[in-house]
């Protein structure tokens, strides 16, 4: 586990460093240019954040906190701040334990999210790291709009080595989550992943079709735990912020699995959509194998984007 950790935190660090060169060498060059804490000090700053995709809201709050510590602290010199912007933004995007209650109870999580996100993709690699906990997990597909999903779902299954049901391509979302739940209940299987349909341009009959399927879950598995994960491609940028924001509007989020943060100049957004939606990111994905998606880990992010040398002891955890 610790090399497969530490071999995610490497290709976390190389492929956040795009996003790098257009946050922190800003950020570096605001620290070494000014010979003053001062107004225009904290502009320059706000405006390299804002710029890099962390988000209006966010950066208000981080130049705050900031504000606040250079006071407490007595701190004159600019590059002397550096750790507490560092730390600030860590709190900003820091996920409580309790987020990941799903994993210790007996549970549905809908996976939502537009085509072409890695939607499909990231609920293969859910069910794994379920797997690898020792939890019975079984997937259901239930985006059958889209020709192939089912054949890639089932395959994503056959390599995290779950079951999966499926339905015939075009056949009634709720009726598949209507077998799968009846299904998960005869196996006795601790979590069911569901993966749904992405249409956001046809808001109403997404909103309807979900409407459907969470009646059908609560009606055939009254008091089940239940999760909705959107899932978000962070190469979109502020566009991926507005995609969580209609998804909202058509369900209840509880967390963002965050995809393709892997070479993208734009990695500032996973900041932006945990402020903005105060729905914490609690899954990253920078690659395509199996272990490519992890818990999403606050520290290990900032420590990444800023090229921070993680110890040992944090790399094994």
């Amino acid at each position: 586990m610790s090399g497969e950790k530490k071999g995610f935190f490497s290709r976390l660090k190389d492929g956040l460093a795009k996003t790098r060169n257009n946050i922190v060498n800003g950020i570096d060059s605001v620290f070494n240019g000014f010979s003053a804490i001062d107004e225009d000090f904290y502009e320059e700053l706000e405006e390299i954040l804002i710029i890099g995709d962390i988000g209006v809201n966010a950066t208000n709050s981080i130049i705050e906190k900031l504000r606040v510590q250079v006071k407490e602290n007595h701190i004159k010199q600019p590059s002397e701040c550096k750790e507490f912007l560092i730390r600030s933004i860590k709190e900003q995007m820091r996920v409580e334990e309790t987020a990941y209650e799903f994993e210790h109870r007996q549970s549905v999580i809908l996976v939502i999210g537009v085509n072409g996100v890695g939607k499909t993709t990231s609920v293969g690699k859910l069910a794994g790291i379920l797997k690898d906990q020792g939890r019975k997990v079984l997937i259901a597909a239930a985006d059958t709009f889209r020709a192939a999903a089912g054949e890639q779902l089932a395959e994503w299954a056959n390599r995290a080595g779950v079951d999966i049901i499926r339905g015939a391509e075009g056949s009634d979302p709720a009726s598949i989550i209507y077998d799968a739940v009846n299904a998960a209940k005869a196996r006795n299987v601790d979590v069911l992943i569901c993966d749904t349909a992405g249409r956001l341009h046809n808001k109403k009959n997404l909103m309807e079709e979900l409407k459907k399927i969470n009646r059908v879950i609560d009606r055939e598995f009254p008091g089940v735990y239940r999760e909705n994960l959107v899932v978000l491609d962070g190469t979109t940028g502020q566009n991926a912020l507005k995609q969580a924001i209609d998804f909202g509007e058509v369900t209840d989020l509880t967390g963002i699995i965050l995809t393709k943060m892997d070479g993208t100049a734009k990695g500032g957004i996973a900041v932006a959509i945990q402020s903005e939606l105060q729905i914490p990111v609690k899954y990253i994905g920078v690659g395509e194998t199996l272990a490519d998606l992890q818990k999403f880990d606050s520290d290990q992010f900032v420590n990444a984007l800023f090229d921070i040398r993680q110890t040992e002891e944090e790399e094994q955890e």
